[in-house]
């Protein structure tokens, strides 16, 4: 049996990697990937691994399956076959200890993950750092392999890939930090073989990392942090040395350090090593991986040091220099490694809370004030450091789409960088220094580049909510250069994106300065130039009109000028259907100023190139509005949701409303197939309800009856999206509890014929997702219309059926909705309803928590962990004791292994203390362990769904 497998696995890699038809490699990919899951795949993998006839291809295979295979499937094996593995895996690492280094570094993943499975006096009563330390003096021909294992037994401690239960993993790693000063030892002792120093600092990288309990002081002295710290002036170990001090630098601050004032020892050996390499930033003979690898431990040691940074010391501010050089390097990769820790040195600086310790609030002012006073040098620096970094290349237009986006997220990293300067400088003084590249980029007018004039434009546009709307100096200069400028297309869309960022200071500015004219003008222009700069000019326009809407309001014809021909297309605006939409904002926001009939009047204006267009269509009958392009009526109804949602006048949108039912009526009516014109009308739907509440009248109504007819035609889950609007607006009120009553009834009672089982739900996620989102907001505004009914225990009969659905949205309003329903039986407000949650629930109970069960330990994705847990709460919670027991028949049909009775027990220990009202969060942490024990690896994860079967319990709804 073993050799037929052998040979079907040796005939399956030569198909892989030799087999000229496509078809055939992927079908042997296939059958070799399903191998390494089967039994066989262990005495295969091990028995090609010897064969010394194996060649590279399988060695590589065999090697990786070997170590899946004990890194996943370990438990498979009986327990009397540790010792053969180990002696396997042993051998082989002796034998690999000349290369092939992948399939060495293979092995040696496979022994650290067997030392995490198996207790430490399977090693000999010492560990398996102990083990090695006997092997390595022993055995020094194959020291290159036992050093190597002895480098990733700390990387794969953590790893998640090796099926140990979280005890086991947490027992290791308590054993593997009391081996920390073997495994240095071993280290050190290594470092007389110089072929092997590379691999010694980089397994002190990988210790370090792993293990910051090491006293400062034993390590200031320590031969391989004096190894590390000499390499940074060597070529050949530079990257090695860099990893390793970059290691000791986070060890200084790590958590375990207790404080940093014990780690000063460690860290003034540190900088002056580090300190040491800033002049190797200008050595043109650098290679430029190296220049990086230097910048990068500058910046590492600058953004974990920021706290003593901050302090303003003469050594803090070499650091500070140093970290200026850095920036001003001319390679945007070198430069921005920076730019975190300016961020964090400006919290350092600006937050008021870090300074607590300085006393008295007169103390904390005069110290604040102290430590910014020193640092407005370097960051004025910083700003013209970083601002010329944004001007557009000669050749940009030359450059792929994927530099040309690596070029705009450059810009934007550099605006965040002079955000971060104007906390410390002030958003004054910051406007003075750009400024003043601007004058110096527009010099005397003659041959004048549009590139250092659009970049100092942009840096000021950063900085725009951080200047004052007072600021009289700077900016008028500013807003009257503008109309003076080309339209370059980048200029000008920059100049739009100015306009807009600065609508609060124009708003603010003295009416004689007469600035809003001109600039109007701008953006007309940007509106008419290309897409690109009419998608700004559409956005600062929009800000515009928000911001100075009382200084339009005897403009209002050239603003309903301008807004019908952007609508209408026509009149040479290249403005976009979805940036229109920032018009029709504008335009809604402006009615906003107006007295009351007056803004009946503009809204019928601002509504007219909407509503029109979809009218006119309607007039050709009832074929055409059923043939027309959905872009042609969504257009038009997404502009109407707009309006909606921006007029903020409810008597005067909800006479609009009245007024066009009739013309979104028939959509509905004619459309009521097509899924997109549905989400948009519902959408504008939803925005008419919010803004005009109860004073849509008869309309709420007819909208009602309309959607609860359409629902049940076809099956459209927005007309569910649009009930939770009108349910959280309506369901309070007496006067519409028939109506509610009524749409309750219908859009449930069809939705639970919908969604019967699994299936059905994997099907229609949408649909369950807006069901239940429309149950929870019925349980919190109208329970009594919902929770009395025959349809209450349907519901929660349809959402158990459903509770395992993959759908990430729908899963959580399933989820939302139990927790809902067992919140309100515990809570005051549901204390009416108390007889009948118990009712309902006790009968559910046993397999409802199943379900649960079931869902927390496999059946649902682990990233659906906190609403699964709080679901389990919530019912531990309302029905405790019961709960209990409801468990405790669940998790006994667990076989013993996957899940041991301690652990059993564990599980049943957090039921119990979720019932008397432990904290969420250590009750989710506690079920987090035990999913993970019930999930670490396939087997057993397939082990307990089979033995739970959530998918055969789920409660069918009866039809009505």
């Amino acid at each position: 049996m073993e050799a037929q497998a052998t040979a079907a696995v040796k005939e399956a890699l030569a198909a892989l990697y030799h087999h000229p038809d496509d078809a055939t490699r992927t079908a042997a990919d296939r059958w070799l990937q399903q191998f390494q899951h089967t039994l066989d795949a262990w005495q295969v993998a091990d028995s090609l691994l010897h064969d010394e006839s194996s060649n590279m291809e399988t060695l590589i295979f065999c090697s990786q399956t070997l170590r899946s295979k004990v890194q996943r499937d370990f438990e498979e094996l009986p327990s009397e076959a540790f010792r053969p593995l180990q002696d396997s895996l042993y051998a082989l690492l002796k034998k690999f200890s000349k290369g092939p280094p992948k399939v060495r570094t293979q092995i040696c993943i496979a022994m650290a993950a067997l030392a995490v499975h198996v207790p430490v006096e399977d090693w000999g009563g010492g560990g398996i750092v102990n083990w090695l330390s006997d092997e390595m003096k022993s055995q020094q021909d194959f020291i290159p392999s036992f050093l190597e294992l002895l480098i990733v037994l700390p990387q794969e401690c953590s790893s998640h890939k090796i099926a140990a239960r979280p005890e086991r993993r947490r027992q290791f790693e308590n054993d593997l930090r009391s081996s920390a000063e073997v495994a240095l030892s071993l280290l050190t002792a290594c470092l007389g073989i110089d072929q092997l120093k590379k691999q010694v600092l980089e397994g002190f990288a990988s210790w370090l990392r792993f293990c910051h309990g090491i006293p400062a002081s034993n390590l200031a002295s320590h031969p391989l942090v004096y190894t590390a710290l000499s390499s940074l002036n060597s070529d050949q170990f530079l990257e090695a040395a860099v990893n390793v001090t970059s290691e000791l630098i986070h060890f200084t601050v790590s958590r375990e350090s207790n404080g940093i004032t014990k780690q000063l020892p460690l860290i003034q050996v540190l900088i002056p090593y580090v300190m040491g390499l800033k002049e190797q930033l200008k050595d043109s003979s650098k290679d430029e991986d190296d220049i990086k690898a230097i910048a990068r431990l500058l910046a590492d040691m600058g953004d974990s040091y920021v706290e003593l940074i901050a302090t303003g010391s003469h050594d803090a501010m070499q650091i500070v220099n140093a970290l200026l050089e850095v920036t001003s390097h001319p390679e945007f990769d070198i430069s921005s490694m920076t730019f975190n820790f300016w961020h964090h040195l400006m919290r350092n600086l600006t937050d008021r809370g870090l300074y607590t310790s300085c006393g008295s609030e007169a103390s904390i002012n005069a110290e604040r004030n102290r430590r910014l006073q020193i640092f407005c040098r370097p960051f004025e620096i910083l700003v013209s450091l970083v601002s010329f970094r944004v001007e557009y290349p000669e050749l940009y237009h030359a450059f792929s789409e994927e530099d040309q986006r690596d070029f705009r997220h450059s810009r934007y990293a550099i605006s965040d960088v002079l955000v971060d300067a104007t906390d410390v400088l002030g958003g004054d003084p910051t406007l003075k220094i750009l400024f003043t590249k601007l004058i110096q980029a527009c010099g005397n007018g003659q041959n004048q580049k549009w590139q250092p004039v659009e970049a100092a434009l942009f840096c000021i546009q950063a900085i725009a909510k951080s200047v004052s709307v007072e600021e009289k100096e700077i900016l008028p200069q500013v807003m009257s250069l503008l109309p003076s400028f080309p339209h370059q297309e980048q200029l000008l869309q920059t100049v739009c994106s100015l306009i807009g960022a600065f609508s609060k200071w124009i708003d603010a500015a003295p009416s004689e300065l007469l600035i809003l004219p001109p600039l109007v003008d701008i953006l007309n222009k940007g509106m008419s130039t290309s897409e690109d700069t009419a998608a700004a000019a559409s956005v600062a326009f929009k800000y515009i009109c928000e911001d100075c809407r009382r200084k339009f309001s005897g403009s209002l014809d050239g603003l309903f000028q301008i807004y019908q021909i952007a609508l209408s297309g026509v009149g040479g605006y290249k403005v976009s259907s979805e940036d229109s939409l920032h018009l029709v904002e504008a335009l809604s926001v402006v009615i906003m100023t107006l007295p009351p009939d007056h803004a009946q009047r503009a809204l019928d204006l601002i509504c007219q190139p909407v509503i029109n267009p979809l009218q006119e269509i309607i007039q050709q009958g009832d074929t055409v509005l059923q043939q027309v392009p959905v872009r042609q009526l969504t257009l038009h109804i997404d502009r109407l949701s707009c309006i909606f949602s921006n007029v903020k006048l409810p008597e005067v949108v909800a006479d609009a409303v009245n007024r066009y039912w009739p013309t979104l009526k028939s959509i509905f009516d004619q459309r009521a197939w097509d899924t997109r014109t549905m989400e948009s009308l519902c959408r504008s739907c939803k925005f008419a309800v919010r803004t005009c509440g109860r004073f849509m009248g008869f309309t709420i109504g007819a909208m009602l009856e309309e959607i609860q007819t359409l629902y049940q035609q076809h099956n459209q889950a927005c007309f569910l999206y649009l009930s939770s609007e009108v349910i959280k607006i309506f369901g309070s009120d007496p006067a519409c509890a028939n109506y509610l009553a009524s749409l309750i009834q219908a859009l449930f009672g069809h939705t639970v014929q919908l969604l019967r089982t699994i299936q059905d739900f994997t099907a229609r996620p949408d649909i369950a997702d807006d069901c239940f989102l429309l149950a929870s907001r019925c349980i919190r505004y109208c329970p009594d219309l919902f929770v009395p009914t025959e349809m209450f225990p349907r519901l929660i009969d349809c959402a158990m059926a459903g509770i395992t659905i993959q759908h990430r949205e729908a899963c959580k309003s399933i989820l939302s909705f139990l927790s809902d329903v067992f919140d309100l039986a515990k809570s005051p407000e549901g204390e009416k309803y108390r007889e009948l949650m118990n009712t309902i629930i006790l009968q559910r109970g046993v397999i409802l928590t199943r379900i649960m069960v079931s869902s927390l330990t496999g059946a649902l994705p682990s990233s659906r962990l906190e609403e699964v847990s709080y679901v389990l709460v919530s019912l531990s919670r309302s029905f405790g004791g019961n709960m209990l027991n409801w468990a405790r028949e669940c998790i006994t049909l667990i076989p013993p292994q996957a899940l041991t009775d301690s652990e059993r027990s564990r599980f049943l220990n957090i039921i119990s203390d979720a019932s008397s009202g432990s904290s969420l969060g250590s009750i989710t942490d506690r079920f987090a362990e035990i999913s993970e024990v019930c999930r670490r690896n396939k087997t057993v994860q397939d082990i307990v769904q089979g033995a739970l079967r959530p998918h055969d319990l789920t409660v069918v709804p009866q039809p009505l």
